[in-house]
């Protein structure tokens, strides 16, 4: 049986530089984030999720505008729910055709940002949290998205805090300097492979 090890870890604390590196090592990892933003450029989805937005949230090439729907969802819980509604299933099915592909692995890595947030953590065997002081993230995240300090703040804010994953993590990596996060990487890796 193929054990699913969640990777996770808030805005800029360099969860996608753990999951390049471990895929680097010949291990199956799926970016659940990659899979939605493909799922929502189906024709399909587009107008499922043009329905529920009051304002035309397509840009010129008829494709969703995700920075406009990000800006909306962003201050409106409800709408947030009615879109995740949409999307997380058919990302959960999309998963499990990928993890019937890559069954004669031992584990797989499945990179969530918000795998608590959303639940997900409770389809994992083990977790693995990548964090970073909060003032190295939102460097992190502004030289990465050219956003301002306030926006990423707030970003920070609506994420769960580091404090309340680490209690329902396995494995922590604390990534500041990245050989050293590289090390704990493959030490977690060598763990997960003689588990």
């Amino acid at each position: 049986m193929t054990k699913i090890i969640g990777l996770t870890g808030g805005i800029g604390s360099g969860k996608s530089t753990v999951a390049a590196y471990i895929a680097s090592k010949g291990i199956p990892v799926y970016i659940a984030d990659e899979a939605a933003k493909k799922i929502m450029n189906r024709k399909s989805v587009i107008s499922e999720i043009s329905v529920i937005f009051s304002e035309n949230v397509l840009d010129e090439k008829n494709k969703l505008d995700r920075k406009k729907i990000a800006s909306i969802v962003f201050n409106n819980p409800e709408k947030l729910k009615e879109l995740n509604t949409i999307v997380h299933p058919k990302v959960k099915k999309h998963f499990l055709n990928w993890l019937k592909r890559h069954r004669n692995h031992s584990f797989i890595i499945k990179e969530v940002a918000i795998l608590f947030e959303t639940g997900g953590d409770k389809d994992c065997d083990a977790i693995i949290l990548v964090t970073a002081p909060e003032e190295l993230r939102i460097q992190r995240t502004i030289s990465r998205d050219n956003s301002n300090e306030v926006s990423v703040r707030e970003r920070i804010k609506n994420q769960l805090s580091d404090k309340i994953k680490k209690k329902s993590s396995n494995f922590i990596i604390n990534n500041v300097k990245l050989e050293n996060t590289l090390f704990e990487v493959d030490k977690i890796i060598e763990t997960l492979k003689n588990s």
